[in-house]
Formats: structure tokens, C-alpha cells, sequence
């Protein structure tokens, strides 16, 4: 397969992923959308088996592989998304999953992956140090390694997403998509770009960490210091290699949303629509409310929202009322 997702692929993940996922809703936001002046739709992935989407890329990825392959074991680094994925299809194959995580991982990601049969090592190190770790692990055990973003079949996984979008709602003018690694946005923009080009690929990136946006102004690849967000997901520093290509051709706007747009998204959406999301996958309702994002009030718009897995206690200190 080539360094990027092709429509075909995404097909064909579909089918591969078919049996073993959630096509999730998508819903009307009414109560919402009012405060935004568009028709706003919701894309819960918070509703996915393992409560993110990151279950596409990496159950595509492990269902593609020969049984051969991984019958050592699978491994990869993740800020604990893509971890739950990667041990959910483990499980499902019968064969080892190691997930090396962040020790700023949340404790419900940690669980949960842990709940699913994988063995867990907290590691204190950015993406290319845990990475480093996972090639020298992999190496000495002879697992493969399953790249949360880099890889096109995990793209193609994501990508998926972006089918279901087009068949729940095939007149969708805007998608917004959060960027971490930039695996997601790659995969439902090839999705959405090479089924309907005049649908507009919108990606949501945390202020304090824009590296897409700074790499698109930069016109190339731009790392920047790692700096702390809210959105533990969408933190890395540096834009994903493959996924840069893709972002570059098909995405056409880059909104950088504050921490607090992102918190008041996640209030939103839990006081009324009735969702509980994780800040990653709040930041599409963060751009709206930022007013970074220019919208018509007979636009209809999809917010990717992209998990949902995040420490309760946390969650009460965000939700708590603001004084």
C-alpha cells in the first residue's frame, strides 16, 4: 500500500470493519446550532465500541495483517486512544498487545486498556522518544508496530467515518475534524474530498499546540516546543510525516482553538446534547464558539466528535458551574 489512503481503501476497510464497529448516529444539534447560526450536526464516536474511533485504524490495521505476523504481539505508543483500539483488536485476534503510554495519560485510558488484556508501560518522553522505545521493544520481541497516524491503513480506517458522514447526510457542506497526529483528518478528508469535492474539510488544532497551522504558513513540516492543552489527545509537537501531504491537499481551512473554547465546548455539549466528550473531541464545537469559523445559517455543518474517554473527576471539575 502506498503512503496515503485511497478511496478504494477506505472501501475496503468498510467492509473489513463492518462486522466489528459501530456505524455511529449522526445527530441534529437544534439546541445548539442556535447559538451558532448553522444547521449543526453531531458525529459521536464517543458512542464507538471502546469509546473513540480509534478503534477504525487500529482494528483495520490488525485485521489486514497476515495471523502469522502478529503472532508475537502487536505494539504501539498512544496518548490512550489509539491504545484501546490496538488492545481491543488484540483481544479480538487471540495474540499480545503493549501499549507504551505517557505517564500524563489519563487513569480511565490506562484502565481501560489494561481491562481489555493489554500490558501498559508508562513512559516519560514525547512521541519520537516513546516511539524510539516502542521500535527497540518491538524489535527484541518481534511485534509489530501499529503507528497511530503514519500509517495509511490506519488512515483508511479513520477514513470511514467520513463514508458514514456522506450516507447519514450526503448534502454535508462542512466537516470539522479535530488534528492531533493528523491520522483522522487524512483519512475522512481523502473520504469526503474524493466522494464530494465541494464539501468543505475544516481541521480544529489546539492553540498550544498548532503545529499545522504554523507548518501550512511555514509552507513545510514545522516542529514546535511541546506545550501542555486540555486536549491531551491532539498534543504532539510535530506534524505527522504521511498525513502532512494529505492535509496540505485536501484540508481546506485550520481553526486554532483556546483551552477555554475547548472546556466551554465539552459544557455544551454534555448540558445540551446530552454528550459526555473528551476535550480532543470537543474542540469542533471549541472553533464554532471561538468565531474563528465563518458559517451560513443554511449551512450544514458536521462536528467529528472524536471520544469520549476521560477521568470523571475531571470531568466534575470541568462541568462544575463557572462562578
Amino acid at each position: 500500500m502506498h503512503e496515503y489512503p485511497t478511496l478504494q481503501d477506505i472501501h475496503q476497510a468498510r467492509e473489513r470493519l463492518s462486522p466489528h464497529i459501530r456505524h455511529t448516529p449522526l445527530l441534529r444539534a437544534e439546541k445548539i446550532e442556535k447559538q451558532f447560526g448553522c444547521e449543526l450536526y453531531l458525529k459521536p464516536e464517543t458512542l464507538q465500541i471502546t469509546g473513540a474511533f480509534k478503534i477504525r485504524g487500529a482494528l483495520n490495521k490488525s485485521l489486514s495483517l497476515p495471523r502469522e505476523a502478529i503472532a508475537n504481539g502487536i505494539i504501539a505508543t498512544s496518548s490512550g486512544n489509539h491504545a484501546q483500539g490496538l488492545a481491543y483488536a488484540a483481544r479480538m485476534l487471540g495474540v499480545k498487545a503493549l501499549l507504551v503510554l505517557p505517564v500524563t495519560t489519563p487513569k480511565i485510558k490506562i484502565a481501560n486498556t489494561q481491562a481489555l488484556g493489554a500490558e501498559v508501560i508508562l513512559f516519560d518522553g514525547d512521541t519520537a522518544a516513546r516511539w524510539k522505545k516502542v521500535a527497540e521493544i518491538a524489535a527484541e520481541n518481534h511485534y509489530v508496530m501499529v503507528h497511530a497516524f503514519e500509517d495509511p491503513v490506519v488512515m483508511a480506517g479513520q477514513g470511514t467515518i467520513g463514508c458514514e458522514i456522506i450516507d447519514d447526510l450526503p448534502d454535508v457542506d462542512t466537516v470539522i475534524i479535530p488534528m492531533g497526529g493528523g491520522g483522522l483528518i487524512s483519512g475522512i478528508a481523502t473520504a469526503l474530498k474524493e466522494t464530494r469535492p465541494s464539501i468543505k474539510v475544516v481541521g480544529a488544532e489546539p492553540a498550544l499546540t498548532p503545529k499545522y497551522y504554523q507548518s501550512r504558513i511555514n509552507k513545510q513540516r514545522t516542529s514546535l516546543p511541546l506545550k501542555n492543552t486540555i486536549a491531551d489527545g491532539l498534543r504532539i509537537s510535530v506534524p505527522g510525516q504521511n498525513p502532512y501531504p494529505i492535509i496540505e491537499k485536501y484540508v481546506d481551512e485550520i481553526v486554532l482553538v483556546e483551552d477555554e473554547h475547548i472546556i466551554e465546548g465539552m459544557r455544551i455539549l454534555a448540558k445540551d446534547a446530552k454528550l459526555i466528550a473528551e476535550p480532543a473531541a470537543s474542540i469542533g464545537i471549541g472553533a464554532l464558539l471561538a468565531g474563528g469559523l465563518s458559517v451560513r445559517p443554511d449551512e450544514k455543518v458536521c462536528a467529528v466528535l472524536t471520544g469520549g474517554n476521560w477521568d470523571l473527576c475531571d470531568l466534575a471539575d470541568v462541568y462544575k458551574p463557572v462562578a
